[in-house]
Formats: structure tokens, sequence, C-alpha cells
């Protein structure tokens, strides 16, 4: 295929209803921004968008759990997932958002072109609709069991589980996630786009790589899993696919009386792409245009394993309909990964948090790049452990690439006082020319690498590359010549330091921070990929600089804290909740006298573990408490505190002691007691309303 003039990349939209883990890192961000970063290196004509996904049920559903509005919903994980791809280093051109206006006209006019090429088919339908809610139920305000795979969490536009594309009537034992419900079928009328209209093209398009008879792309450069899920979405017969929904959020279905309609969210996602290239073209004095309908113009979607089909077959049946657009030229889609033996899962909390991660490793970005993309499930599902993260950054990113970048700098200011030594007219031996050709091999092979997407194996070569320079610093062993042979040592250290500026641009893709560490330390111009291809980067006489520790290692205690993380997350979702006790009138709680008392002295009761006595004041009163408590607290913890207490309980004795009242408590998941207390300063007696 030729080279074309302009590439397009396109991260898939996150969708703003809940922050970013690893799992999506490493699915479609980290390798997109990985190969962009790497045609920059080569000046290709890139423009590599993203934004915030901001329609559909799901967001209007955790605005109706969390009482608050979808915009409230929207604007705070838009800002959120946005600065963690900020702080990671993912280096997108623009990241937008699909509630903005631009948006909203983009996918109207998308739409009505559709509509005006007859490639809408409006049909009456029953849909389900949940008579408590009142209101029809669009893709995630329905849950039952998938038909294929019998999970019983799938949803009513997709199974998370198996990856099949689903409709809501398809779901087997139906309920609305709204009430909880069985819900009822009403009529409706939506715009549908019949794909099977379209079979005849996309098929050939997926399975051969070929537009109206034209090679469009190469078919084998596809992952295996990808041509596989779509072959087996074609194969099963294309089906027409509603391209509306009764929804009172999302961009308004532009034909007159449409009203309390709005667009599938996978109709206007990933117009979204289409949008943000034009506003970041408006921003920076380009065309838009250019990129999005050129044949000129190579457009390649990252994405995850579970939007496959809607970027290679739905998303290609809107572009061709419309008539003016590219079409994809690959979908490098990664399977997932999992954490800790177990999928990740954010209702479950299973997962590690991308702006927690920045939060408790600061400066730690490339330590958790580098292992995400050692681990990345390029062709099948991989898996995260804190354990492997520790090893792969102690093992390799300390002891290899940073003992290698630290001995080069350190030798080089301790006999040459950072000035690169004068090494003109000496003799190669077998030990450097076959260091030299093996980095010249590993620096060849990272860009072919890259650019079949094999992103694990491109990082592997250029490790490699440090692993050539440590085994030719241990092999000569400078350090011993240097008295004895010194032009030995300076053609050494010398042929090192160019490795070292070979190093900070192959290493760039994949840790952006560490090679502008060593880049700053060299005190070199930032060089492209060809200008990097030589033996000579840096001329005797050049001055370096220093440079500290590149990486510390990861300790045990670290580890045992993310773990305990997790293990803690795990123990709190699978925390059975005891059912509501009957209910009780208003009369029958005024009977309890609640109130705030403080606590004035403690002890152990004799001969028993769980007994506390506490003598506290209840602004009435001092009178004497026996509480379950003492396995939760020492005695002295508790003098001073200001706690809940049942005052009016009826007296009894406890070991000899009598009790006059209850001190209340809270107890945890894991059986663990705390105290209620106020947020607000409040006196003894102070009654709780």
């Amino acid at each position: 295929m030729n080279e074309p003039k302009r590439y397009l990349i396109t991260a898939a939209l996150p969708y703003a209803n809940g922050p970013l883990h690893i799992g999506h890192i490493a699915g479609a961000y980290l390798p997109a921004d990985i190969y962009v970063r790497y045609l920059k290196a080569n000046n290709k004509d890139v423009a590599f968008v993203c934004g915030s996904d901001e329609h559909g049920a799901a967001i209007t559903l955790r605005a109706h759990k969390e009482g608050k509005t979808p915009k409230d919903i929207v604007d705070y994980y838009h800002q959120l997932m946005h600065q963690a791809f900020v702080d990671f280093g993912i280096d997108f051109d623009i990241y937008h958002r699909t509630s903005s206006a631009e948006h909203h006209a983009m996918s109207q006019e998308v739409f009505k072109k559709l509509l005006e090429k007859g490639m809408f088919e409006v049909e009456k339908s029953q849909q389900y609709y949940d008579p408590e809610a009142k209101q029809f139920l669009a893709d995630r305000y329905i849950m039952g069991t998938c038909p294929k795979c019998a999970n019983d969490r799938a949803y009513g536009d997709q199974c998370e589980k198996c990856g099949s594309a689903l409709s809501p009537l398809e779901l087997i034992e139906p309920h609305s996630t709204l009430s909880g419900s069985k819900p009822e079928l009403r009529e409706t009328s939506h715009w549908y786009l019949p794909m099977g209209n379209h079979e005849s093209w996309i098929k050939p398009f997926i399975q051969e790589g070929q537009l109206e008879g034209i090679q469009h792309h190469i078919t084998k450069e596809w992952k295996a899993h990808v041509l596989g899920q779509c072959m087996s979405w074609i194969d099963g017969g294309l089906q027409s696919r509603a391209m509306t929904r009764d929804l009172d959020w999302g961009v308004p279905v532009p034909v007159e009386g449409a009203d309390g309609k709005v667009l599938y969210v996978w109709m206007d996602a990933p117009i979204g792409y289409i949008t943000n290239t034009k506003v970041w073209a408006d921003q920076n004095g380009k065309n838009w245009e250019d990129y999005w309908k050129s044949e000129d113009s190579r457009l390649i979607h990252f994405i995850g394993k579970d939007n496959i089909v809607f970027h290679c077959i739905i998303f290609p049946i809107i572009l061709k309909a419309h008539g003016d657009f590219v079409l994809p030229y690959n979908v490098p889609a990664n399977e997932f990964m999992n954490l800790e033996g177990d999928k990740i899962s954010t209702s479950r909390n299973w997962a590690v948090w991308l702006h927690e991660y920045l939060q408790e490793f600061p400066g730690k970005q490339d330590e958790m790049r580098y292992v995400l993309c050692s681990i990345m499930p390029e062709q099948k599902d991989s898996e995260f452990t804190w354990q492997d993260f520790k090893d792969r950054v102690n093992n390799e990113l300390a002891d290899i690439l940073g003992n290698m970048v630290n001995r080069v700098f350190v030798l080089n200011n301790k006999y040459y006082n950072g000035i690169l030594p004068e090494v003109t007219g000496y003799e190669w031996d077998e030990t450097d020319k076959e260091v030299a050709e093996g980095i010249e091999q590993s620096y060849r092979l990272i860009g072919e690498k890259l650019q079949a997407f094999r992103f694990r194996e491109a990082l592997s070569e250029a490790m490699q590359m440090a692993r050539w320079g440590n085994k030719y610093l241990t092999e000569t062993e400078p350090w011993k010549l240097q008295k004895t042979h010194p032009e030995r040592t300076a053609f050494i250290l010398f042929q090192c330091t160019q490795l070292l500026a070979k190093l900070t641009v192959a290493l760039r893709p994949f840790l952006p921070h560490t090679a502008e560490k060593i880049r700053q330390g060299l005190q070199m111009e930032t060089l492209d990929w060809s200008g990097a291809a030589g033996h000579i980067l840096l001329p005797s006489g050049h001055a370096i600089g220093s440079i500290g520790i590149l990486f510390e290692k990861i300790t045990d205690e670290q580890v045992a804290v993310q773990v305990d993380k997790l293990q803690q997350a795990k123990a709190l979702s699978q925390a059975v909740v005891d059912p509501q006790k009957d209910n009780i009138t208003f009369e029958q709680f005024q009977q309890m006298d609640l109130r705030m008392v403080k606590i004035l002295e403690t002890e152990k009761v004799a001969k028993t573990k769980k007994l506390l006595k506490l003598k506290v004041d209840t602004g009435m009163d001092h009178r004497t408490v026996v509480s379950g408590i003492a396995e939760h607290y020492e005695p002295e913890q508790l003098i001073g505190k200001t706690v809940l207490m049942l005052v009016n309980l009826a007296p009894r004795e406890i070991k000899g002691i009598e009790s006059q009242g209850m001190i209340l408590m809270a107890e945890n998941v894991h059986g663990v007691l705390s105290a209620l207390q106020p947020d607000k300063e409040v006196q003894p007696g102070n009654i709780v309303a």
C-alpha cells in the first residue's frame, strides 16, 4: 500500500461516568500514544484525537443514582479523565467532549445527510417501558440474562461478559435498572439503519480488505480476533439497528415531531472523532477535511475488544452511507487485561485507578507505562499483578536500563569531567562491532514492530539496546583500562554515550519522561527517528551534565499496601447487607432517647476479653455503661471522646455491674466496630433528632 500523506489516529472515547483504570490504558490509550509518538518522531503529519463520550443511558443512570444532573456527572469525569491522561503522558492533539455544541451540530448534520439519502427506515416497534419510572428503557436501563452466554447481568445493548451485541428484546427475564421491576412492552417509533443492505460491500471490506473492487487495506495486518469477531457478526446476518433512543439526554433527533428522542450513543459517539478533528483543525489553522475526506489519509482506530463491531462495521457503514469520509485502514483492538487473578470490574472497585496511581506513585508514570506495555493484551487476555509490577520495575527498569545509564554518566564525569573525549582513528575490535551491530539491529526492529502494532516486541527491542550497553561495559571493563589503555577507555565510553543519545529517541514512544531526563542530562537537542540512526550523534568535545537515579525500586511494603487495598475493595463488594427490619412508627422512634455523651473514664472489666466499663457525662448526670468494645479500642483511646448513646435503655446487670444505657457503634465488613461521632462540636446531652 502507498504511504499516506497524513495519519488520523483515534483512541476510544472513554465513557464519562467513572474514572480510568489500567485496563483502559493498556487496551487503547497507551498503544495509541506509543504509535503516535513514533509517527511524530518520523515527522509524519498526524492528528491524534480523543474526547469524553458524554451521552447515553449509563450517564443518566448514574445521575439518577447519585441525585445529580447528567451534566454534573460528565463535567466531573471529563475533567478527571483529561487530567489523568495529561499527567500520565498520553499526548492527544485534542481531548474534546461529545456534549459540546460543535458535536451536536456535527452529529445532526451526519444524521440529516443519511436521512436525505434514504439510509434510514422509520419503524414502529414494541419496546420495554417501565410504568413505575414512567419512561421507555433504553439499552442500559434494562438488564437480563444473555441468550448467548447465560450471563445474568447483560445489558440491553451488549453483554460485557461475552462481547455479544444485543437488543433488549433478546434478553431473558429482563428487568428495569431504574425500579427493578419487570417492564412491559409499548409501541414507539425510531429510525433504523438497515445494515443488511450494506452486507454486499462490508463483507469483502472486512474479509479481503476490498472496497468496491479496490484494495483498501491489507487484511493479514488485522488482528485475528478482530477479523473473527467481525465475521461472526456478519455471518450471523446483519440486522437493522435503531439509531435513535427514547431519552432526554443526548443529541436531539433533528426531525420535526421527534421530541424526547436522541441519537443512539453508538451513532453519535464515533462521530465525536470527526467533531474533535474539526475543532483541533480550526484551532491550529488546518483543514479538517484533509484528514477525513482525502484518499491520502490513513484512519486507524485504537480501541478495546468490546468496541470492535461498532468501529469495524456500524461506524464504517455510517461513514460510507454518508459518502464523503474515509474508512478505517486498521483497528488494532486489544484484548482484556485482568487484575490479580480476577477480571477488572468498575462496579466491584476491582481496579487500579489511574488517577489514584498517579497520586500514590508520584513521578512514576513511566514505570506503569513500561509494565503495561510489557504485558499489553495484544492477542490474548493478560494479567497485571503488583508483584509483577515490582519485579519488572526493579529487575528491568532499575537494574538494566537505570544501571546502564547511570554507569555511563558517572564514568564520563569521573574520567573526562563530562567532556566527550577525542577518539578519531581508533580501530574497532570484534566486541565493538558486535555491540554496535546489535544496537543498530534493535533500533531498526523497534520501528518495524511499531509499524506492525507489536508494541510488546518493540519495547523488548528498546530494552535490548540497554542490555547491549550493559554487556559492552561488563565485557570491556573500562574502569580497569583507564590507567593502562586510556584511549581504549575513551572509545568505549564515547560509544556508550552515543547509545544513550540513540536511546533518547528509541525510548521516547514508550517512556517519554525517562527519555527526556536522559536527553537533558546529555544536554543534546531533540532528534527525530532518522536523525538517531547513525553511529555518532554527539561529537567529541560535547559537554554532558549529570543524571540522578532514574528508577527508585518498588518495596514489598508498597506492594502490600496496594494488594490490601484491592482485598478491602473485594470484601466490601462481597459484603452481605442485613435486610431491613420491620417498619416502626414515628411515635415508636420518639420513645428512643438518643444523645451525645462524653466518655470520662474507662477500664477493662476483669476476667473478660470484650467488655469495657465506661463512665460517661450525659449532660444530665454521670452514669456507668458496660460496652463490648474492648477488642476494638484500648481504654485510654476513648477518654474525652463524644459518642452517640441510647440513654433510656432499661438498666441491666452485666458481670455484676449495672449498665445504664448503650453506646452505639457501626460494624464494617471485617467486623471492626467504630464509634459514631459528630463532625461538629456538640455538648454532652445534646439530643439526636
